[in-house]
This record gives structure tokens, C-alpha cells and sequence, in this order.
């Protein structure tokens, strides 16, 4: 993908991984439409943003609605944009019998049915582009079923079938699909549970700026799809071979998981499940 010539629009682009990979796409001289439910956030992402140079716009958007939707919609194709990151995301971390129905229907629409109704909509669109780009933004955790991420995990592994048969589905069109699946990210999608948890398991957590990268990488050489962090990448690939040895190694750490993770966390780590952080990873 030569980026220079690349009009992006990022959904989550309000902070995090959004915003860094509009920086990236910035600097290798790509225009960027950043789009958020959070306008005061967007706008102080953009002023930050506006010292890298070239072309940046925001749009403020509930892609939830359908309403939201067709805003950004309307605004891409004025535009004349021709690539989509599908970035957006919502994770409520915790056992799966305490969450409530509506984190579960959140996380669900948000995750999964927002991006795949952005996409339908826009399809027409980049269709008739001489090149067009669509990046979704999933996790490793849609590569690998984590305990505390039951939710979470299930729309990560359906937005990454949902992208592996569009790429199979468009193949041979100038619109061309990718996956990238980072691991834990710090982000404001984590509570602090979840970064305790972390730290108790030692499990490693990237800046944005890593993702970004990442992301840009992958673009550049037309890659399919690629998973960031190691031994991340090589459970990934055990999990999807031998899942009885991931199952193993998983279930020595459960009492820590369900230690951060339950509904009654002990004093001093907020409850996570009360938390809804924005910032897909």
C-alpha cells in the first residue's frame, strides 16, 4: 500500500491505538479522518495531531446507531476516502456470569456489528476506488479464548472471521483486507485490575506506538494479517494446532485471573466490570 496516497478514516481514534496509527499515517504523508463518539477528546487528539503536518479532519460519531453511522458514511465518501480502519472497541473485563446483559449487547454491537455495518455501507464506495484498504483493528485474545474475556474474546474471534472471508470474498477487487491482532495494549480500554493482573502474570503490554507500528508494517507490505508480541504469536499458533496445551497453561493462571477479574475485587483494585473503557485491542 503506498500510504502517501492513502485517505484513512480511524474509528477509535480519539486516543490509543487510533490516534497513534494516525500519527504513523501522518507521517508517511497520508490524509486522516479520525472519528470517536468522544468530541472533546477527538479535538484535543487533533490539536496534538496538527504539529505532524498534512491533512486531518475529525468527525464525532455513536457507531452504534445507525444514525452515527451514516454521519461518518456521508462524511467518508465527501471525502474521497479510500481506506478504513475498523479500530473502535469496548472490552468489560470479568467473569462471564457477573457481567451485565447490556455489557455483553455493548460489547458485541460495538465490537463486531459496527464495523461490519461500516464496512457494508462503505463497500460501494471503495469498490470504485483504483485502490482501497480495509484494516481491522482485533486482538489476540480473538486468536486465543482468555478466561475474565469471555465477551470480549468472542466478538474478537468473529471480527477476525469476518475479515478473513471479506479478503477471500473481495479477492480479485481493488479493495484489499487486513487483521491485526496486537496483545494486552496499554490503553484506556484497561482497568487498572487488568494491568495488575498483568503484572501478577507478567504478562507484557505494548505502548500504542508498538501497534501503530505494527499496523503500518503490515499495510506497507500487503500482508494478510499478523499477530504482535511474542510468545503471543507463537500461543496463537499452538492454540489453533494443539488448544489442549494452551488449555494447560491457561488453567495453571486461572486463580489469578478470577482473583482481578470477579465482581467482589479486593479492596484498593476498582471493580473492572464497572468501567467502560473505549479503544479497541
Amino acid at each position: 500500500m503506498n500510504l502517501a496516497g492513502a485517505r484513512a478514516v480511524i474509528t477509535g481514534g480519539a486516543g490509543g491505538i487510533g490516534a497513534a496509527l494516525a500519527a504513523e499515517l501522518l507521517d508517511a504523508g497520508a490524509a486522516v479522518m479520525l472519528a470517536d463518539i468522544d468530541a472533546a477528546a477527538l479535538a484535543a487528539t487533533a490539536e496534538r495531531l496538527a504539529g505532524r503536518g498534512g491533512e486531518l479532519t475529525t468527525v464525532t460519531a455513536n457507531l452504534m446507531t445507525a444514525e452515527g453511522r451514516a454521519v461518518l458514511c456521508q462524511a467518508a465518501i465527501g471525502w474521497h476516502a479510500n481506506a478504513l480502519v475498523n479500530n473502535a472497541g469496548v472490552n468489560h473485563f470479568g467473569l462471564y456470569d457477573e457481567l451485565a446483559p447490556e455489557q455483553v449487547t455493548q460489547t458485541v454491537a460495538l465490537n463486531i456489528l459496527a464495523p461490519m455495518l461500516l464496512t457494508q455501507a462503505l463497500l460501494p464506495h471503495l469498490r470504485q476506488q483504483p485502490e482501497a484498504y480495509l484494516l481491522f483493528i482485533g486482538s489476540v485474545f480473538g486468536h486465543i479464548g482468555y478466561p475474565g474475556y469471555a465477551a470480549y474474546s468472542a466478538s474478537k474471534f468473529a471480527l477476525r472471521g469476518f475479515s478473513e472471508a471479506l479478503r477471500r470474498e473481495l479477492a480479485g477487487s481493488p479493495v484489499r483486507v487486513h487483521h491485526l491482532a496486537p496483545r494486552a495494549t496499554r490503553t484506556r480500554i484497561n482497568t487498572s485490575a487488568v494491568e495488575q493482573m498483568n503484572a501478577a502474570l507478567k504478562v507484557a503490554m505494548d505502548p500504542p506506538g508498538t501497534v501503530a507500528r505494527a499496523a503500518r508494517r503490515l499495510l506497507e507490505k500487503n500482508l494478510a494479517s499478523a499477530v504482535v508480541g511474542w510468545p503471543e504469536k507463537l500461543f496463537a499458533r499452538v492454540n489453533a494446532l494443539l488448544p489442549g496445551i494452551v488449555d494447560g497453561a491457561i488453567v495453571k493462571q486461572l486463580p489469578v485471573i478470577r482473583r482481578y477479574a470477579r465482581k467482589d475485587t479486593p479492596a484498593g483494585v476498582p471493580a473492572a466490570h464497572d468501567h467502560l473503557r473505549r479503544q479497541a485491542t
